[in-house]
This record gives structure tokens, C-alpha cells and sequence, in this order.
């Protein structure tokens, strides 16, 4: 049986006549669509009549909605992603004989795979929706909790006394090695930037960073504990047997087709070893400058400073802010073949094509500032400093800038006026900063409404208030909210987002362009509040004022940008 001789079965079975034959056929030719899709298109055929047909083609059963069943199977030979990838459903097993519900019989290939998973038992195929196989395998599967439980009870019936000689082979077993992967896997669907294996005295737990907030998913028996460390660390290279000391080692693995590189890092704790891996994306298409949300004063004045041919620029904020993502996305907008672009990282976290990045090590005492004395005999255009810890590195940075080099780098401050006062701190003398510093970028993470669950709302005279106290009173969008038909959303859940109500992540900006005015003032020696006045009465938006702008335009909310900006 093959396409052609169906695509004839289904237009002599629709009543097509003739010449709308010919046209239908012409277009499959044309537009390499299928003649089912077309069908769909053009509203001649629906979902559920086409699937009918097919299984009619094929001599198979057709399931319904309610034929679906209403627990899962437990899975050994096949996984939850081959069930989604290829829209597939087991409905029964028994001793020799399993049940698999498919939306495309065509699909030889898949159907012989599917036959190999089972191969000690004959498999019967019958014929689903695809959009209700789909509902039934979220429904089933969705969050994956009972497959890891039920790795977890395969794992610790192998486990019964760890002695430190069988420590690794233990690490090594089929169980452990499935449970890690699973959570693992499970950190990736679900978006984490970090997964923290936690000791408390009584307690393992297992927690996941999803859009810049700690879930607590899994709690292991804590007699896995040191098989689960153990496994982790062998996959990272680590010293299994060295538990008094931190450690830091690398994963590099390829999880549902993403590229992940996973940063490890243990600390020997009261109860045990913490371990956190850091889940680094290799794709870089959210590394674009576009995407980051930031306004169009903002964006303007960022890309006009990002193609001076030399001076500093600084990107500020607390460790998880999007800092690195922000200098990324700028390196990406200004790389060309006539630029030579250098980096040094501690650690590199997204390899860029056509940079050259350096990545720190102070095991071989290759530091910042001594690969930053090495750069600047290579003759770059563009130098990105990781991060400007001590008065070396700022003096280096400084130096760059002034003898005909761009550097962006980053600073732990919590405002961009904020930077010059740390600066001054690490005993740089304010001449040099006023005379190199052309831009300071300040930045917090908010999670973003999600689209799909997210609900209007008048915003009551409690939260009108609240606001008020929060915001200047003369900024235009504390204005605005005296509207009548202003509107705000707020979160609700749903299975898209997790139930969180929130779906990734959107950047709050405070951009301080260094005009002379401000310039006066470092060589003067203002403090931080006037410099702030200064920025603001020449157009700066503050973080806060940003998060308002956004929470007016539906993207988050106020609770959520008072979170993240705290004074």
C-alpha cells in the first residue's frame, strides 16, 4: 500500500469529481503537500473523517475518545519523548501480546521500530487522532512523575549497604543510571536552568530552576543520596572518593535534539555533598539583542555606543540577571569579518561563531588579567571581559579602552549609577572612569504572563495605591493608570506553562548613557543619588519604570517586578 494508490481511495471515497481531482493532485505536485493536508486546508475533509478513512485503508481499528485509557502503562522499552516525537500511544500489554494506538500507518519505518521495542511479543496497531493521542500522552505521561517513582523503587531495592570500595560500581548500576538521566531529561523539558541536588539530615531533595524561581519536583529516598552524587560525578569526571572539598566538572550531552553542556558543582555540606548543574542551551537564536525587551530609547542608544571604536561599556546586575545573554547577544550584533573579537570567560557559556573565546583557569593561573595582558598584543577590535572582580583587571580594561579598544564587561551592582561607585571602590581613580565609561546597562529577570492562560483584570484602587508608593508620581505611566479602561493580566496556570501561570523570561533595563554632565560629576566626586538624578533628568528609565511599562503592556505583572527590584 502506498500514498499514491490511497490519495485515489480517498478522492473516490470524498465523491470528487473529476476536475477537482486533476486540481488537488496538481497542487500535492506543486506545494510537495500531501493530499490529506490539502484536504484539511481547503476544509473538504475533517481530522477525524480523514483518520476513519484511514483506518478503513488499512483494515484497523479506529479509537475513540473514550477507548483511551485512563492510567498509563508502565514503559520499559520505550520512552515518554518517542511517544510525543512520533505521536504513538501504548493502550494494553499483556504476557505476549501489546496494543499501540498510531496516527500514520504510512510510516513503515516507525511501525517496524515500534515492532523491535516489542520484539518478544506480537504487537497489534490500531488508529487514533493525532490531537487526541497527543491529549492522552500529556494526560498520561505529562509530567513524567510516576516513571521517575518508579525508577527510584527499582533503584532502591539495589541498594542496601554502600560500602566506600563499591561506591562507583554502585554508581554504575542500571537503576541509578536510568533514575539520573530521567531527571536529567526531565530538567529539559520542563526549561530548567538548574537542577540542585540538596542533603538535609532527614531528606534528599531534588530541585529544578524554572524561569529564575526554585520547584521542588522529586524527593528521593535518602539512602540514594550517595549513589545519585556518586553517578553525577562520574559523569562530570570528578573524584567520587574526594567528598571533603568542592568540585567543579562538565556534561556534555544531546537531550530531546537540544545540545546541552552541563556545568557541575559540588559542596561538601553537614549532610553530604550539594550538587548543582548549571544546563547551558547551545542554541543561540535567543542570543539576538531584539528579543530582550528592551525599549526603543533604550535599544537606540545601545546600538549607537556598541559601534564606538573604543571606550567601556558595562552590563550590571546579581548572578542569574541575563547578563551574559545581553553581552552575547550584543558580540552576535557586531561581529563581522572586519572586527577581530577576543573574550575572556570564567566559564565560556555559548560558543559564538567567529569569536575568539578564552576561557579562564586558575588551576594553571591563567586569570583575567593575565590573559587580558596576552590580548591586547593580538590585536583585537572588540575585548569582552567575563567579569571586573579587582583593581587589575579594571586597570587593564581601562587601559584597552583608552588606547583604541571596545570592551563590554560585567559588575555585581544593583543600579547602573551604581557601577561608578563600585568602580571608585576597587580604587580606580575617576578620571580614568570618566574618560573610558561610555555606557552602563542594568538588568533583572521577570517571567512573562503566559499567552495562553494569562487573564484581563481591572486593577482596584488597592493596587492603584500600592503602585503610587512604589513609583515617582510624575512618571507618565503612574499617570496613565488613572484610565478608566486600563487593563492588567494576571497568572492563572495551565499545562503549557507548568501551571505556573508563567512562561519564560523577559529583561527589565536601566540604560545610563555617560554624558558630560555625568562625566562632571565622577571627576567631582558625586555620590550615587546625584549621579541617578542626573541620568534620570537626561531621559534614563529606571528598572522599576520599565517593569511598569511592561506590566501595562500585559507581559508580567507588578508582583513580579517588585520582586526582582526590590531597593
Amino acid at each position: 500500500m502506498n500514498q499514491q494508490s490511497f490519495n485515489e481511495y480517498l478522492l473516490s471515497h470524498l465523491e470528487i469529481n473529476p476536475e477537482e481531482s486533476a486540481r488537488l493532485l496538481a497542487e500535492v505536485q506543486q506545494t510537495k503537500l500531501s493530499l490529506p493536508k490539502i484536504l484539511q486546508k481547503e476544509g473538504i475533509i475533517e481530522e477525524r473523517q480523514l483518520s476513519r478513512l484511514v483506518a478503513d485503508y488499512f483494515s484497523l481499528p479506529f479509537l475513540e475518545r473514550k477507548d483511551y485509557p485512563q492510567k498509563p502503562l508502565i514503559l520499559e522499552r520505550i520512552s515518554i519523548g518517542f511517544l510525543k516525537r512520533h505521536c504513538i500511544l501504548p493502550l494494553e500489554q499483556s504476557k505476549d501480546e501489546v496494543i499501540i494506538v498510531i496516527s500514520d500507518p504510512f510510516d513503515l519505518s516507525l511501525m517496524n521500530t515500534i515492532k523491535q521495542y516489542f520484539n518478544s511479543v506480537k504487537v497489534k496497531f490500531c488508529i487514533g487522532l493525532p490531537s487526541e493521542i497527543k491529549d492522552a500522552i500529556d494526560r498520561l505521561y505529562g509530567d513524567q512523575t510516576e516513571e521517575i517513582q518508579n525508577a527510584m523503587g527499582e533503584a532502591e531495592a539495589e541498594v542496601f549497604e554502600l560500602e566506600e570500595e563499591n561506591l562507583r560500581d554502585m554508581a554504575l548500576e542500571a537503576p541509578i543510571v536510568r533514575l539520573v538521566n530521567m531527571i536529567i531529561n526531565r530538567a529539559v523539558e520542563m526549561r530548567s536552568s538548574d537542577v540542585h541536588f540538596e542533603p538535609f539530615e532527614k531528606e534528599f531533595k531534588v530541585r529544578y530552576r524554572i524561569d529564575g524561581i526554585l520547584h521542588e519536583m522529586e524527593t528521593p529516598p535518602k539512602r540514594l543520596q550517595p549513589a545519585i552524587i556518586s553517578r553525577v560525578k562520574l559523569m562530570a569526571g570528578m573524584n567520587i572518593a574526594e567528598r571533603r572539598l568542592p568540585q567543579d566538572g562538565r556534561i556534555k550531552l544531546r537531550l530531546r535534539g537540544r545540545e546541552v553542556d552541563i556545568r557541575v558543582s559540588t559542596l561538601p555540606t553537614i549532610f553530604g555533598e550539594s550538587v548543582v548543574l548549571r544546563l547551558l542551551y547551545q542554541e543561540t537564536e535567543e542570543l539576538e539583542l531584539d528579543s530582550l525587551g528592551l525599549t526603543e530609547r533604550d535599544m537606540a542608544l545601545l546600538q549607537e555606543k556598541i559601534y564606538y571604536p573604543n571606550g567601556i561599556i558595562l552590563v550590571t546586575g546579581p548572578t542569574g540577571s541575563g547578563k551574559t545573554t545581553t553581552l552575547y547577544g550584543v558580540l552576535k550584533k557586531i561581529r563581522s569579518p572586519e572586527k577581530k573579537i577576543i573574550t575572556v570567560e570564567d566559564p565560556v557559556e555559548y560558543q559564538i561563531e567567529g569569536i575568539n573565546q578564552i576561557q579562564v583557569r586558575t588551576d594553571l593561573d591563567l586569570t583575567f588579567a593575565k590573559a587580558l595582558r596576552s590580548i591586547v598584543r593580538q590585536d583585537p577590535d572588540v575585548i569582552l571581559i567575563g567579569e571586573i572582580r579587582d583593581l587589575e583587571t579594571a586597570e587593564i580594561a581601562i587601559q584597552s579602552a583608552l588606547t583604541g579598544h571596545l570592551v563590554f564587561s560585567t559588575l555585581h551592582t544593583n543600579d547602573a549609577p551604581t557601577a561608578v561607585t563600585r568602580l571608585i571602590d576597587l580604587q580606580v581613580e575617576p578620571y580614568l572612569i570618566s574618560a573610558s565609561l561610555l555606557l552602563v546597562v542594568a538588568q533583572r529577570l521577570v517571567r512573562v504572563l503566559c499567552p495562553h492562560c494569562k487573564a484581563p483584570f481591572k486593577p482596584d484602587k488597592a493596587i492603584i495605591k500600592r503602585i503610587r508608593t512604589c513609583f515617582p508620581p510624575e512618571a507618565a505611566e503612574v499617570i496613565e493608570l488613572d484610565r478608566k479602561d486600563i487593563t492588567f493580566y494576571k497568572s492563572v496556570g495551565c499545562p503549557e506553562c507548568g501551571h505556573t501561570g508563567y512562561l519564560g523570561r523577559v529583561g527589565l533595563f536601566e540604560i545610563m548613557e555617560v554624558t558630560d554632565s555625568i562625566r562632571s560629576l565622577i571627576i567631582e566626586g558625586a555620590d550615587t543619588s546625584h549621579i541617578r538624578k542626573e541620568a534620570i533628568k537626561e531621559g534614563m528609565t529606571t528598572m522599576r519604570l520599565d517593569g511598569l511599562k511592561k506590566v501595562i503592556k500585559g507581559i508580567t505583572t507588578i508582583e513580579e517586578v517588585l520582586r526582582v527590584t526590590k531597593l
